[in-house]
C-alpha cells in the first residue's frame, strides 16, 4: 500500500514550482506529448525538419499542455536528433504550453543555453523552452549500454548539469528508465528505482517520470516501483509520472492503474511512435489516443481534444511511411468512415424519395 501521499515540507518548499492535485484538479490527468523526441528517435525514416516542426504545431492545437521538443544529443548516436537546435529555434511557441528537450550531459546543456542566450537581448522573442529533462536508469546494465557509465557515475554527472540549469533558470525533470525490467538482466529491483527517484528529487528535479522502457511491466509491477519511489523519496505520489511502452500490450493496464494510485502525469506518444535503440525488441510509447480515450472514458479530463489527436496520429503516421500503431486512433478512424457509408446512403434514399 502506498506511504502518506502527503509531501514533507522541506520537499515541497523545494519544489514549490510542481503543480499537485487538489480537490479542484484531482480528476486532471496532464499528457507530456513525447513523440517529437521519445517517438522520433528511434524510427528508422529521418524526419524532415519541418515535419517536425509541423508535428510540434499540430500537437498544440490538440490542447496538450506539454510537448518534448527534442533532444540536444550528439548526431552521431541520435541521428534522428541532430536538428533539435533548429526545431526548437523554428518551431511556433505558444505561451500556455511547455517545450521541454532532453539533455543527457553538460555538453547539452551548454549547446542549449546557447541558443537561448540568443534570446536574452531580443525582448520581444519569447525563449522556446524553459525546461530540460535529465536521465538515468535503475538497472547497471542498462546505464553502461545507454551512458557509458555506472548508475553512480550517471547521477554524479546529472547533479552537475541539473545544478547548472537550475541556477540559470531552468526548471528540470528526471527520466528513470528500465523500471520494470531491463533488456539485460531482466526483473529490476524496485527498491533500486527508490534510490534513483530519491537522487533525482534531491538534484532538484520537480517531477519524475518512472519508465517501462521494454513495456515488460504489468500493474503490480510498476505499483511496486511507485511506492518504492514513494517511500524512499518520502514525496507525494503527484511527483511521478507514467511513462509505458506496450511491448506486451500491458501499457494502457498499467497507466490506468497507476492514475487510480494517484499518478496525474502520463507520458505518451501521438500514434504510438518510438521505441529505444538500447532495448532489443523494444516497440513504441503507449499511444496518447488510447491514453486520452481510455481516461476520459473513465471521467477524468486531460484537456485535448481526442479527434485531433487520431487526425494527427494518422497523419505522422504517414509522414514517416509506416502504420499506425494506435489502436485507438485506428478503431476511431474505421467508426467514422462508417458512419460517413451509412449518412451517404441515407442522403442517397432521401434525394431518390
Amino acid at each position: 500500500m502506498l506511504r502518506s501521499l502527503a509531501r514533507s515540507v522541506p520537499l515541497a518548499a523545494k519544489h514549490s514550482k510542481r503543480t499537485l492535485a487538489t480537490d479542484a484538479n484531482r480528476k486532471f490527468v496532464k499528457i507530456v506529448e513525447v513523440s517529437p523526441r521519445d517517438g522520433l528517435q528511434n524510427e528508422k525514416t529521418i524526419v524532415p525538419t519541418a515535419t517536425k516542426i509541423e508535428l510540434i504545431r499540430r500537437l498544440a492545437e490538440t490542447g496538450v499542455p506539454v510537448i518534448e521538443a527534442g533532444s540536444f544529443v550528439s548526431p552521431k548516436w541520435v541521428p534522428q536528433m541532430g536538428d533539435t537546435p533548429q526545431v526548437v529555434a523554428q518551431m511556433p511557441v505558444h505561451p500556455s504550453i511547455s517545450y521541454p528537450v532532453l539533455v543527457p550531459n553538460m555538453r547539452g546543456l551548454e549547446a542549449l543555453q546557447k541558443l537561448l542566450a540568443e534570446y536574452k537581448d531580443a525582448s520581444k522573442r519569447v525563449p522556446p523552452t524553459d525546461e530540460i529533462a535529465i536521465f538515468t536508469a535503475a538497472s547497471e546494465s542498462f546505464c553502461k549500454a545507454n551512458t557509458n557509465c555506472t548508475i553512480a557515475e550517471s547521477l554524479d554527472r546529472l547533479s552537475d548539469v541539473a545544478s547548472r540549469a537550475i541556477s540559470s533558470g531552468l526548471k528540470v525533470r528526471g527520466y528513470i528508465s528500465v523500471v520494470a525490467g531491463c533488456p539485460y538482466e531482466g526483473k529490476v529491483d524496485a527498491e533500486a528505482v527508490g534510490r534513483v527517484s530519491k537522487a533525482l528529487l534531491d538534484m532538484g528535479c520537480y517531477e519524475i517520470s518512472l519508465g517501462d522502457t521494454i513495456g515488460a511491466g504489468t500493474p503490480t509491477i510498476v505499483e511496486a516501483a511507485l511506492n518504492s519511489s514513494v517511500k524512499h523519496t518520502n514525496a507525494s505520489v503527484h511527483f511521478f509520472a507514467a511513462h509505458c511502452h506496450d511491448t506486451m500490450n500491458t501499457g494502457l493496464a498499467n497507466v490506468l492503474h497507476l492514475v487510480r494510485l494517484g499518478v496525474r502525469t502520463v507520458d505518451a506518444a501521438v500514434g504510438g511512435l518510438g521505441g529505444c535503440p538500447y532495448s532489443p525488441g523494444a516497440t513504441g510509447n503507449i499511444d496518447t489516443e488510447s491514453v486520452v480515450f481510455a481516461l476520459h472514458r473513465e471521467g477524468y479530463d486531460t484537456g485535448t481534444d481526442l479527434d485531433k489527436l487520431v487526425d494527427l496520429g494518422d497523419w505522422i503516421s504517414a509522414q514517416i511511411g509506416r502504420s499506425n500503431a494506435s489502436n485507438a486512433g485506428r478503431a476511431i478512424l474505421a467508426q467514422r468512415k462508417i458512419r460517413a457509408e451509412s449518412a451517404a446512403k441515407q442522403a442517397a434514399k432521401g434525394a431518390k424519395l
